[in-house]
C-alpha cells in the first residue's frame, strides 16, 4: 500500500530549509526526519533562492513586475 503524499505549507517549508540553513541540520538527516526524497529538499531550496527577493519588495507594484517576468 502507498503511503499519503504529505504537502507541506509554504511555512513548513521554510522551516525546513531553516534548519538547514542556519541550524546546520544535514539534508540526510531532514529527509529521514520528514520523510523527502533529497531531490525534493533540493527542488524546494532552488525554488526558495529563485524566489526569495520577493519577501523583499515593498509594493504591489514590484509584485506586478515580477509576475510580468514570469508570465
Amino acid at each position: 500500500m502507498r503511503k499519503k503524499r504529505k504537502n507541506y505549507t509554504a511555512q513548513e517549508k521554510v522551516f525546513i530549509l531553516k534548519r538547514h540553513l542556519v541550524d546546520r541540520v544535514p539534508v540526510s538527516d531532514l529527509c529521514d526526519e520528514y520523510n523527502l526524497q533529497p531531490t525534493v529538499f533540493y527542488r524546494g531550496q532552488k525554488e526558495f533562492f529563485e524566489n526569495g527577493a520577493t519577501a523583499f519588495e515593498k509594493s504591489d507594484s514590484g509584485r506586478k513586475k515580477v509576475e510580468q517576468k514570469t508570465h
